[in-house]
């Protein structure tokens, strides 16, 4: 797959995670934030929680989900990338955050959407 078409791809992917939790009841607050760290797909607001979201794809299961595909240096780079963001925003110490991951699998016709709360914390390091 190209670079294009694979960035396309994941831009439909985050879309459809972003829909999905906004219909669970969570706003949007920000899409793609990047940093020199890392990049989080998501952010979002559940209640009084800030909440951090990893949008991982896979069109088959050959290799595990989406989900099995964060590894401990991946969930280090998402942390370090939502403290920067938290601290940007005055934030650290004045509201609770968590760390959530959405997996897609396209299987035709459907699309299966697997929603991890709480999926990892800065507790882990």
């Amino acid at each position: 797959m190209d670079k294009l078409k694979t960035q396309q791809t994941g831009q439909l992917a985050e879309k459809q995670a972003c829909d999905y939790l906004q219909r669970q009841g969570l706003r949007l607050i920000e899409c793609n934030y990047r940093t020199r760290a890392g990049e989080i797909d998501l952010i979002m607001q559940d209640k009084e929680d800030i909440v951090f979201i990893e949008v991982r794809l896979r069109n088959n299961r050959h290799f595990g989900s989406g989900i099995d595909s964060i590894d401990y240096s991946k969930q280090q780079k998402i942390v370090k990338t939502a403290m920067h963001y938290l601290s940007e925003k005055q934030l650290l110490d004045t509201v609770n955050c968590r760390f959530d991951v959405i997996g897609i699998s396209y299987r035709q016709p459907k699309v299966e959407i697997e929603w991890i709360q709480d999926a990892f914390s800065t507790d882990d390091f």
